[in-house]
C-alpha cells in the first residue's frame, strides 16, 4: 500500500491546547501512526474561524497551491471542521480534507485488533460521519428508481441515513453486551486487587507494565500502539499479587463520542480499585497532558478509591531543574524510568503497600479440600507456619484488611483469629 503523502495544517486560535514550542509535534506523530508522510507544514493564527474555510479565502488559497506544489494526497488539519468547510475546502483546494477527529479514528481503526474494539471503531465511525452524509456523499440527488419504486421515489442520502441508524443502533446494542460481558468479568475478580495504568498517548505506559510484570506487550514509539486492554500478574513483595492492567492512550481533544465508544474498553480503569496515572515528564507540555487525562477520567466519571501518579521517563530529562519543578508541582508522584528501571521498587512497594490497606496477623483454620480457599490464602497472605490436621490446614499468616474482609467470605470453611 502506498504511504499517503500529507500537508498538516495546524490553526492556533484563543485558547488553544497546542504546545507552543512545537504547536505541529503532535499531528506529525498523528500522522506518522496512520502511516502516512508529512511532507509539507502550514501554521496559521487566527482570532476566530472563518465560517466557510475555517482559515481565509487567501490562506485557503494558499494551501491549495501549496498542495500543488508538494504532491500532497491529503490535507490534514490539527482542528475540528464542519462537513460544509470540508466541502468548501476541497473544492478550492482540489484534495481530500479530513480533521483531528477523523485522523483519530482513521488510526484507531488501523490499530484495532480484537473484535471488541472494532465494533466501537465502527460506531464512532458512522457516528462521526452520520451528520456528514449530506455534503460527503455525491449522489444525494439522485433518485431511486425502477420497477416497483416509480413516482416521487426517495432521496438516496436519505436511505443512507437510515441504514447507517440502523447500523449505529444494532452496534449499539453489540457494546451494551460487551459492556455487562466486561463488568461480569471485572466482578469475577473480586478476590482480586485491579490496578490499571492510565496516561498521555506515548507517555511509556506498555513499557512500564513489561518492566512489572514482564509480559510481552507492543511497545513502540508510536501514537495510540495500544488500543485493546490488556491484564497481567503483578508480583508485588511477598507473596502479594495483583491484577496490572494496560489501557489506551488519552489525548488533548479527543473526539467525545469515541470516549463514549471506547468505555468497555476503559472499564478496566473505571473499575479499578487504583489508578497509576503515567506522565511523560521529559515532554515540555506534561502538564497540560496530565490535565487533559483528568478532564477524559472526569468524563468516564472514574473516581478509583486511589490513585498514584508516576513521572515517567526520567532519564529522558537533560535539564534538572526541569524534575525539580515537577516534583514541587506534584509532591506525592513517584519517579521512574520504565526504560532503565530507576523507581521501579519503590513503585512496587508503594502499591503493595496500599493494596494491603495494613497488614494483620492472624491464625487460619482452614479446610485442605476447598482448594480456592487454599490457593486464595496462598496467593494473598505471608505465610509464617503451616501445619496439618487431617482435613484442616493450621497457618499463622499475615494479610491485609482487605484480603481479610474477603477471606471472611468462604463461610465455615475457614475459622479466623487474630494473633
Amino acid at each position: 500500500m502506498q504511504t499517503e503523502q500529507a500537508l498538516i495544517v495546524v490553526v492556533i486560535l484563543p485558547g488553544s491546547t497546542n504546545d507552543p514550542q512545537n504547536p505541529l509535534g503532535e499531528l506529525r506523530g498523528l500522522v506518522r501512526a496512520a502511516g502516512g508522510e508529512v511532507v509539507d507544514e502550514m501554521l496559521s493564527r487566527r482570532r476566530r474561524v472563518n465560517p466557510g474555510y475555517y482559515v481565509g479565502s487567501g490562506k485557503a488559497k494558499e494551501i491549495g497551491r501549496r498542495a500543488e506544489a508538494s504532491e500532497a494526497d491529503v490535507v490534514i488539519f490539527d482542528n475540528d471542521l464542519t462537513p460544509g468547510q470540508i466541502r468548501d475546502l476541497e473544492d478550492e483546494i482540489k484534495c481530500k480534507v479530513i480533521d483531528r477527529s477523523e485522523l483519530i479514528l482513521d488510526i484507531f481503526a488501523a490499530h484495532a485488533q480484537t473484535t471488541e474494539s472494532r465494533i466501537q471503531i465502527e460506531l464512532a465511525q458512522l457516528e462521526y460521519t452520520y451528520p456528514r452524509l449530506r455534503n460527503m456523499w455525491t449522489h444525494l440527488s439522485r433518485i431511486e428508481g425502477g420497477i416497483g419504486t416509480r413516482g416521487p421515489g426517495e432521496k438516496q442520502i436519505e436511505t443512507d441515513r437510515r441504514l447507517v441508524q440502523k447500523r449505529v443502533s444494532f452496534l449499539k446494542r453489540k457494546i451494551k453486551d460487551i459492556d455487562k460481558r466486561k463488568v461480569r468479568q471485572i466482578a469475577s475478580r473480586d478476590k482480586a486487587f485491579c490496578v490499571a495504568l492510565v496516561g498521555y498517548t506515548n507517555a511509556g505506559k506498555s513499557t512500564l507494565m513489561r518492566l512489572l510484570t514482564g509480559a510481552d506487550v507492543l511497545v513502540a514509539d508510536q501514537l495510540f500502539a495500544t488500543l485493546d486492554t490488556k491484564t497481567r500478574r503483578w508480583k508485588l513483595d511477598g507473596s502479594e499479587t495483583v491484577l496490572l492492567s494496560d489501557s489506551v492512550g488519552f489525548i488533548r481533544d479527543l473526539p467525545h463520542h469515541l470516549v463514549a465508544s471506547f468505555r468497555a474498553t476503559l472499564e478496566e480503569a473505571i473499575h479499578a480499585n487504583m489508578l497509576i496515572h503515567v506522565a511523560d515528564a521529559s515532554h515540555p507540555r506534561v502538564e497540560q497532558q496530565i490535565a487533559a487525562v483528568e478532564k477524559v477520567l472526569e468524563e468516564l466519571d472514574c473516581h478509583p478509591a486511589q490513585k498514584l501518579l508516576v513521572l515517567n521517563k526520567v532519564d529522558d530529562i537533560k535539564d534538572p531543574t526541569v524534575l525539580m519543578v515537577l516534583r514541587q508541582k506534584y509532591p506525592d508522584a513517584m519517579v521512574v524510568s520504565a526504560l532503565t528501571g530507576q523507581g521501579a521498587d519503590e513503585l512496587t512497594t508503594a502499591v503493595a503497600e496500599i493494596s494491603r490497606g495494613g497488614l494483620i496477623k492472624v491464625l487460619l483454620h482452614a479446610n485442605c479440600g476447598n482448594g480456592r480457599l487454599m490457593q486464595f490464602i496462598a496467593q494473598h497472605a505471608e505465610i509464617e507456619q503451616q501445619t496439618y490436621n487431617d482435613s484442616t490446614a493450621e497457618i499463622t499468616a499475615v494479610m491485609s484488611a482487605d484480603r481479610l474482609r474477603m477471606l471472611k467470605g468462604f463461610g465455615e470453611d475457614v475459622v479466623i483469629t487474630p494473633r
